[in-house]
Parts: structure tokens; C-alpha cells; sequence
């Protein structure tokens, strides 16, 4: 479970960051399944394969995320001395099942990748990704000592 969290927590900021993927590469910065490749080991194939799933994936979810924003709009729209208490609640609700799906989708996307990688490779991006986690940390600390 432990290892999911951190798979999750990796995966999580891939997708977040996935529509500044297609800039870095068009910017010839290295995009994130390239570095994912170089921490863990994918071969040529696994790569493809990532690639193939978060393209897959990233255009629902971006679509969904619009469709969230604009809820999210909509409901600020709704604060003024003569509320529709009705329309807050009902968006409320349509930005619940938005999310919800958001939430879905990228658990999905998370465990598709997951599938393509080895037990190998899982031990070492849990590795690596424990590494990341106390580097912040003493960063966090180091900037509270200040």
C-alpha cells in the first residue's frame, strides 16, 4: 500500500504537469516518462506503452478539469445578496461528480501504468521516491531554521 502511495504521489504530478509535457518536449526540456525512464529502468516498449496511457487519458481528464473550473466559476458567481440557494446546491453537486471522476480516471490512469512496470522497477521508484521525500523534508526544515 505504502508503494501505491508513492506510485500514486509520482503519478498524480505526471498527470497534473501533463499539459506542460507537450511543451518541454516541443522545448527540447526532457519530458516526464523520459525522466521516469532514466529513475527506473523503462525499456523502449514500457515507454510507448506510458506514453500511449496518458495520452489516453489526459485528454478526458483535461476535459473534465474545464468542466470543473467552470462549475467552480459558476458557484462563485452565485455569492451576492440574492443567492439561488437551489443553483449553489445543484452545482455543488455536478462539481462533486466532476471531481469524483477526476479522482477515478486518475486512479485508473495510475494503475494502468503501474501494470507496465516491473517489480523491479516499483522497488525502485519507491526508493527513489523515499529519497524525494526526505530531501524536501530537510529543504522544509532548513527553511524553517531560517
Amino acid at each position: 500500500m505504502k508503494l501505491a502511495k508513492l506510485f500514486g504521489t509520482a503519478l498524480v504530478a505526471l498527470s497534473l504537469s501533463a499539459p506542460a509535457l507537450a511543451q518541454q518536449a516541443a522545448g527540447g526540456q526532457p519530458d516526464q516518462v523520459a525522466q521516469l525512464a532514466q529513475m527506473v529502468g523503462l525499456s523502449e516498449d514500457q515507454q510507448e506503452e506510458i506514453r500511449g496511457i496518458l495520452d489516453e487519458m489526459e485528454g478526458e481528464i483535461g476535459t473534465l478539469r474545464e468542466e470543473a473550473r467552470a462549475l467552480q466559476q459558476q458557484m462563485q458567481s452565485e455569492i451576492k445578496a440574492d443567492y439561488d440557494e437551489d443553483s449553489i446546491r445543484e452545482h455543488g453537486e455536478d462539481l462533486g461528480d466532476v471531481t469524483g471522476e477526476i479522482a477515478a480516471l486518475s486512479t485508473l490512469m495510475q494503475a494502468k501504468v503501474d501494470s507496465v512496470f516491473t517489480q523491479e522497477q516499483r522497488d525502485e521508484l519507491d526508493k527513489k521516491m523515499q529519497q524525494m521525500r526526505q530531501q524536501m523534508q530537510q529543504q522544509r526544515q532548513m527553511q524553517q531554521g531560517q
